[in-house]
């Protein structure tokens, strides 16, 4: 969408930026603790206000709400990593903290995270837009930094970043979909979150390592 100068923005316009932010806060409120399941056109109607006829005018559909909502979650993510790179540091440190922020962010937003990857098939293939696309492509030029510095081995940064990408997003989905994980199985009830978040960024850290 193209910017806008805030002067030029009608007081129709606005009017309908707030409406529509405010049907967005109202479906962030309720998916984060009933999920999904728990969002209607009604019940956001309900809570701000509005009849659901007038909510449709914003979104023409419960599937269009959350695309929405994926994208503002993807850009909190992106955000989150961008703050960790900013940190600075050795490269093997600054990974670490970016796949740590990563893993955060979803345990923050469990139900967001779980939404922003479900029904991948129905979208399309990411492009350079895609939100996607740039977290893979920041992981890929930090590979990249680090095998020219020689504080990674010689390796393709394509096939490492997403190597790294699918071992993060592995352990996030296993933490966000299972609230008693790890010390909740047998055995495993000293284990803490901590403890299997930092044992596993160290593993994919070492496996890049000479």
């Amino acid at each position: 969408m193209t910017d806008i100068a805030v002067e030029d923005i009608t007081p129709a316009e606005r009017r309908r930026r707030r409406v529509r932010d405010a049907i967005i806060d109202a479906a962030e409120t309720i998916f984060a603790t009933d999920g999904e399941a728990g969002i209607s056109m009604r019940r956001l109607a309900e809570a701000i206000d509005y009849s659901p006829a007038a909510i449709y005018k914003y979104f023409d559909s419960k599937e269009a709400l959350f695309e929405e909502m994926r994208e503002l979650f993807f850009e909190r993510l992106i955000s989150r990593m961008d703050e960790a790179a900013e940190s600075g540091g050795e490269m093997h440190i600054l990974c670490a903290r970016c796949g740590r922020a990563y893993i955060d962010t979803a345990l923050e937003e469990p139900k967001h995270y779980l939404m922003a990857f479900s029904n991948w098939d129905n979208h399309k293939t990411p492009d350079e837009s895609s939100y996607a696309f740039v977290a893979e492509k920041q992981l890929k030029e930090m590979v990249t930094a680090g095998i020219s510095t020689g504080v990674f081995r010689d390796m393709d940064p394509a096939v490492a970043s997403k190597s790294v990408w699918a071992c993060v997003h592995g352990l996030a989905t296993l933490l966000a979909s299972m609230e008693d994980f790890p010390h909740g199985m047998p055995g495993s009830e000293h284990v803490t979150r901590d403890a299997v978040i930092d044992f596993h960024t160290d593993l994919i850290i070492r496996g890049l390592r000479p």
